[in-house]
């Protein structure tokens, strides 16, 4: 004879299974009607990631069936990699979490960055505000040096989010590869903290910053003025404003350091993207993806990023997608030639 104990706790399992269940195949505009979305943003508050965030969460929802609320929260923390380890593991798989992250998040996994454990390609990408062209610059009154010839003579002190971060991983590749002798700090929660210590003086220079964001905002000015010098930059191919700026993958010794060179910057491209965890009904993934791609035509998202003097060259999630394939399909010697580049710190 079942106790009505056992009766009840087989009914509850039940009805929290329907309920489950009724909940994963609703409808888009039913699911989100009066929701909230948790946008995760992997950087500090005043950085680029959050200002895109903040924007995103404002005319995001318009365009989104059931017009939810997105209520953003920074995540700061290694480099990024805290959010992304959150956003795999722990946020919720049933479309309410939304991730704006650091590229560095489609490729720290290929080049064995501590606790990097995820597959980027099962994350569900959905967009990215600019495709972006990586770039190194010094601050000019601390420091004489003023060329990448120059840097592999003497020190030279940037500031850094973490290794995992684009301004902490690349100064020790660049180390590796063409024999500079960038010295990262490590802890800034942003890259405007990153910034504000090249004005106080803390460190003399940054490697690892949006060309994108360089020229929109007011470190254009810097650059007239020769408070900013750039060494070089870093990307699939050279910005078409830059061109008597070096690329480095172009001055790299040999065919397999060039590819390996690529498998570190190539994420740069991706700009600053948008994902939701793997596991996400894909009727919610294909709605948010379509919301997305619609604010980036919003005629008042595109004003006020104006304003926020935010570059936008959109890249959809599908072309994400190709560019994470891409990544992913360079052979077990590339990647351990990346990844050795990493290893010394």
């Amino acid at each position: 004879m079942v106790s009505v104990g056992l009766r009840c706790v087989a009914f509850s399992c039940t009805l929290a299974a329907a309920v489950s269940l009724s909940a994963a195949s609703a409808r888009p505009e039913d699911f989100y009607a009066g929701k909230t979305i948790d946008v995760i943003v992997s950087s500090g508050e005043g950085g680029v990631n959050d200002i895109y965030a903040r924007l995103m969460a404002d005319h995001l929802p318009r365009y989104l069936p059931g017009k939810p609320t997105m209520v953003p929260r920074n995540m700061p923390g290694a480099g990024g990699l805290r959010a992304v380890q959150f956003l795999w593991s722990n946020a919720s798989k049933d479309g309410l979490s939304f991730g704006v992250v650091q590229r560095s998040a489609a490729v720290q996994p290929l080049l064995g960055v501590e606790n990097a454990n995820y597959d980027p390609s099962r994350f569900n990408w959905i967009g990215s505000t600019a495709r972006e062209t990586s770039i190194g610059a010094v601050w000019t009154a601390s420091t004489d040096i003023r060329t990448l010839e120059d840097a592999k003579t003497r020190e030279l002190i940037v500031g850094s989010s973490g290794v995992g971060n684009d301004t902490g991983g690349f100064p020790l590749v660049l180390n590796y590869f063409l024999g500079t002798k960038f010295k990262p700090v490590h802890g800034y929660k942003s890259g405007s903290e990153i910034i504000l210590a090249m004005q106080r003086g803390e460190v003399q220079g940054r490697i690892g910053w949006s060309w994108g964001s360089v020229k929109s905002s007011k470190t254009a000015d810097w650059i007239r003025e020769g408070k900013i010098k750039l060494l070089m930059q870093m990307g699939i191919s050279k910005a078409p404003d830059l061109p008597d700026v070096p690329l480095v993958g172009d001055l790299a010794r040999n065919e397999l350091d060039r590819q390996a060179m690529e498998l570190v910057f190539a994420a740069t491209t991706i700009g600053w993207p948008s994902l939701m965890p793997p596991g996400v009904p894909a009727d919610r993934v294909a709605a948010v993806r379509a919301a997305y791609d619609a604010t980036m035509k919003d005629p008042e998202f595109i004003r006020n990023a104006e304003k926020a003097k935010l570059e936008l060259d959109p890249l959809t999630g599908r072309e994400i997608d190709a560019i994470v394939g891409h990544l992913m399909s360079f052979s077990p010697e590339v990647a351990a030639r990346a990844k050795a580049s990493l290893a010394v710190n």
